[in-house]
């Protein structure tokens, strides 16, 4: 008989928050060494199963191999080489200036770990999701619980197997399971909590964070608009929303493309276009391409069937709609003037579907964006410097890339997160240090330059003197001394 796997209930989740609060408070996750073995030992552990990790997010999402290694394998790596490069810089204290009432004296800001942290990843790019925030949480220096989302199974069971085998097990654990699991480990009390995912579970993690006060980072998503201005390269401009919708994991990533806004006159030219670049890139029959991912499981395939068939849109399909249920594959599908009202328009769509609204002028599309929440990122194609500028201005989003969709997540000088509904707080190189550290103040003083102006009794000789330090004037600061 196969050996029943230990239930992971309330009491195991409360001892492995225990355990990891020990290994915490014995300090060994503080010192430089520990951070930077477990680092190589993290880009060790992608080296050596790169074959592996493949296959198994292959499993899950019939993820092409090229995107797997591309999107999942080099970031992480490119990730743990960055943290390497940077820690003893980053670990470093700041020092900053102090001023006259503290005189004299010197000040830092300390980074310090937070402690013991929780992460909960997605299903969509299983091993990024889940490995880029353990690089900053142990750069950082804290002990970590990883939660992988049961919806790739194969992934999460692969990286349960591959942390316990690489990494030190007494500081980073891997917890499997669903609902319950990620449940118990909630009710637990964390120094930080990093959740990947939807609102309505980000909704949870905050409220049971609420109750122990536990800081929480939420990476979201949205949808996130491509705003198309005519005069433009039209083929490099279809090719790059291409790859950001259909060669993000078929349209199933937070920065994908939602949906795109351009103007009547221009998007006959757009449909006609994106439907010449899809053929080149997958074939006359989409549906069988081996490069593009498949839905990842028959829920998420009904949902995206769903927005399909909803009266409002049925009819204007201009290009795909091909479904296969068995194979859970839906073909790249290009839906044009859909209402603003429609279903496919009112929720993040998470798939290879693309609708397109249509507006008279391209500045209309700014009321079109801001009327909706606010999204993770939001993309614009244009050659008009003073359109650039102002959708910068005035499109408020987790980050904008101009005559380009999804490149930004790829700079590791920009922090990446969402705003609004679309997430709270960042992470990717230093900023995902930043997101597992306190930086605490720290003020050193001597014995020296005790100044009888702090303590009682107070007289107005002393007031005097403190408005005059206020005030900050030295001509000031002499006449309140002489008594004058």
């Amino acid at each position: 008989m196969a050996e029943q796997k230990a239930v992971f209930d309330g009491e195991a989740a409360e001892r492995t928050a225990a355990e990891l609060r020990e290994s915490y408070n014995s300090g060994k996750t503080r010192r430089y060494e520990w951070r930077v073995t477990q680092l190589k030992n993290l880009c060790r552990l992608m080296d050596e199963n790169e074959s592996a990790i493949i296959d198994a997010i292959h499993s899950d999402l019939s993820k092409p191999e090229f995107e797997a290694f591309a999107h999942e394998i080099a970031m992480v790596k490119n990730a743990c080489k960055l943290a390497l490069k940077e820690l003893k810089r980053w670990m470093t204290p700041e020092k900053v200036k102090t001023s006259v009432t503290t005189f004299p004296s010197s000040a830092a800001i300390v980074p310090e770990p937070l402690g013991v942290v929780l992460i909960i990843s997605a299903w969509n790019y299983p091993f990024l999701l889940s490995l880029d925030p353990v690089v900053g949480a142990i750069a950082a220096g804290n002990t970590v619980v990883l939660k992988p989302s049961e919806i790739s199974p194969a992934t999460s069971s692969l990286m349960a197997k591959l942390v316990g085998k690489y990494l030190d097990t007494s500081c980073v654990k891997v917890v499997e399971g669903a609902v319950s699991e990620t449940s118990a480990l909630l009710e637990q009390k964390w120094d930080k909590i990093f959740y990947t995912g939807n609102g309505r579970v980000a909704r949870i993690v905050m409220a049971a964070a609420a109750k122990h006060l536990t800081p929480v980072v939420l990476e979201l998503g949205g949808k996130s608009p491509v705003v198309v201005d005519s005069g433009i390269n039209l083929q490099v401009a279809c090719r790059r929303i291409i790859v950001g919708k259909w060669g993000c994991n078929n349209g199933q990533a937070c920065i994908a493309p939602d949906y795109i806004i351009t103007t009547k006159e221009f998007a006959p030219k757009l449909v006609e276009s994106l439907k010449q670049e899809l053929e080149i890139f997958y074939g006359k029959n989409q549906l069988e391409s081996k490069d593009l991912s498949r839905i990842v499981n028959a829920n998420h395939f009904d949902r995206l069937s769903k927005l399909l068939a909803d009266d409002k849109v049925s009819d204007k399909i201009v290009h795909g709609g091909e479904k296969d249920k068995s194979k859970l594959q839906i073909s790249p599908t290009i839906l044009l003037d859909v209402p603003r009202d429609s279903l496919i328009m009112t929720e993040e769509i998470f798939g290879p579907l693309l609708p397109i609204l249509t507006v008279d002028k391209v500045e209309d599309s700014f009321e079109i964006v801001n009327s909706g929440t606010k999204p993770l990122a939001a993309y614009l194609f244009t050659n008009n410097k003073k359109l650039k500028e102002r959708f910068v201005a005035c499109i408020s989003a987790g980050g904008v890339v101009i005559n380009d969709t999804t490149l930004h997540l790829t700079v590791e000088t920009l922090p990446f997160g969402g705003v609004g509904e679309s997430g709270m707080g960042a992470y990717h190189g230093k900023f995902s240090f930043d997101a597992f550290t306190h930086k605490k103040a720290v003020l050193y003083r001597s014995f020296a330059g005790d100044a009888p102006i702090r303590y009682p009794p107070y007289t107005k000789g002393k007031l005097r003197i403190l408005k005059a330090l206020i005030g900050g004037g030295i001509l000031g600061i002499i006449r309140a001394l002489l008594g004058w």
